[in-house]
């Protein structure tokens, strides 16, 4: 497989950063959900800390993603009605927004609480505001209502997905797929995975 993007599919790069994405997101979603229950202590501390620091890790991949994605052109859209493609691609900036929005939207409530904020311990980041504890209960807010927004468009980027490959049958999902392998011309019903 091409570390680039090719005519059919997507690249070793950008499934990379697609995957291990997808997977820091909702790894870290589903984290920063369970870690709002613990009792104060050391513990919960250093979870509030891992949190973070994968927060800032998926800011900076996504940075990455971007530079390369600006280097690599995208494989051609697969055919699809026109309403379709449109849906597609307004749906990738609503995640790339919101991919870019949470971490920042959690770098900004750390900053308004007035902690520090570390990456895995190795340095810190400048805060994004002044201490404000009011305003802090918003930004709470606005990262949390953030994960669920993103979610909510994650279910309809999957759906669609899978509605492509299953109902369609075409190769939308398998030229995104870690070994996927895209299909020449339309599977015989043997075929079907």
């Amino acid at each position: 497989m091409s570390l680039r993007n090719d005519n059919r599919q997507w690249g070793s790069v950008a499934k990379f950063f697609h995957w291990v994405m997808a997977l820091g997101i909702l790894g870290n979603g589903a984290w920063g959900l369970l870690m709002t229950g613990m009792s104060p202590s050391m513990s919960k501390i250093n979870v509030y800390a891992l949190h973070k620091s994968i927060g800032l890790t998926i800011l900076a991949l996504f940075a990455l993603r971007l530079a390369w994605r600006l280097f690599d052109r995208a494989p051609p859209d697969e055919p699809a009605p026109r309403w379709q493609r449109i849906a597609a691609h307004a749906t990738h900036v609503l995640l790339y927004g919101f991919i870019l929005a949470m971490p920042l939207s959690g770098w900004w409530y750390n900053s308004l609480h007035g902690y520090p904020l570390q990456w895995f311990k190795q340095f810190n980041l400048p805060a994004l505001a002044a201490k404000n504890d009011d305003l802090a209960h918003t930004a709470h807010a606005v990262h949390e209502y953030l994960f669920y927004l993103l979610l909510l468009v994650l279910v309809g980027h999957v759906g669609a997905a899978l509605k492509h490959h299953v109902f369609d049958q075409d190769n939308v999902l398998r030229r995104m797929l870690p070994f996927g392998r895209v299909r020449h011309g339309k599977p015989s019903p043997g075929e079907l995975s």
